[in-house]
């Protein structure tokens, strides 16, 4: 599944050509993703204008200017391609790239016309786990999928004091504790290995071990959670990751993947220096959790 860098790049390169764009036609092509389409969805978002691209963990938010917001989820694989109307050229960002389309997959072509120009903006998503809503905005932070989110693990919004409250008593191994999308929200398997290895942090260690009986983060949480964000930081610049099903299935082409230091790098060489021991892989809550046993003892 995409995780937040994967997202956020996916925002980062429709907001050129969607933000201040307005919405002249949908064409909705099945009656339901994932979830059902809600009632008159096409007719709902024609003649609306877009105020802003947002995103809330992996949610995509596009802010409508009649207080609606359309929310998009991409599953496990959906995407978003933009395809110029005409013979005109477009300039989506440095965040979009082409992608390879199989159009029997085009579930939903939003035609729209803005400062950028005219474009298709098309949804494809072959399993079909993806799913969008229309959602008031003055609602989201109640709404169900949105009420129960955690901080976002982007600047100084994770904060270690913060997260020590979260983690308190905690007997939750720390990987399972960070994959909590009520603690943090958007982190996935990839980047919390990744965190996890740079901090040095054992991914079974109980979470509650990060604090102290007063309640404060201990130096490890202060380390980890600069560890997330750097990490987080690191790979929504390199336009996130493309690994398997998600070859450019977010509507961008990443390479933070190229930057591994333990994911899917079961049996190589730890890539810290002077370590010596090997990448292994362990199950967790039926997941797999790349770590090296020597760096990450604590």
């Amino acid at each position: 599944m995409p995780e937040l860098p994967e997202v956020e790049t996916v925002r980062r390169g429709l907001q050129p050509v969607m933000e201040g764009a307005r919405i002249v036609r949908v064409e909705q092509r099945r009656a339901d993703l994932r979830f059902a389409f809600p009632a008159d969805f096409s007719a709902r978002l024609e003649n609306r204008t877009i105020a802003s691209m947002g995103r809330r963990a992996k949610y995509l938010i596009v802010e409508l200017d009649d207080g609606m917001a359309l929310v998009c989820h991409l599953g496990m694989s959906g995407s978003f391609r933009i395809e110029p109307d005409g013979e005109q050229s477009l300039d989506p960002g440095v965040f979009h790239h082409p992608r390879t389309k199989d159009d029997r997959h085009d579930h939903v072509v939003f035609h729209v016309a803005g400062p950028a120009g005219s474009a298709r903006v098309i949804y494809n998503d072959p399993r079909r786990f993806g799913y969008m809503d229309l959602i008031e905005r003055a609602a989201l932070s109640e709404h169900p999928w949105f009420k129960s989110l955690g901080v976002e693990p982007t600047g100084n919004s994770l904060d270690p004091v913060d997260i020590a409250a979260r983690f308190k008593g905690k007997a939750a191994p720390l990987k399972a504790a960070l994959l909590d999308q009520r603690i943090i929200a958007g982190l996935g398997n990839i980047y919390v290995c990744e965190a996890l290895w740079r901090a040095g942090l054992s991914p079974v260690k109980p979470a509650g071990r990060l604090v102290t009986k007063a309640g404060a983060p201990r130096i490890s949480l202060e380390r980890l959670t600069d560890n997330i964000r750097a990490v987080i930081a690191e790979a929504i610049a390199a336009g996130g990751s493309s690994l398997r099903d998600h070859i450019q299935a977010d509507g961008t082409l990443g390479y933070f993947q190229h930057g591994f230091s333990v994911y899917d790098r079961e049996g190589e060489a730890c890539p810290r220096p002077g370590c010596g021991d090997t990448v292994r892989r362990i199950t967790q809550a039926g997941r797999s959790t790349f770590m090296c046993p020597r760096c990450q003892k604590h």
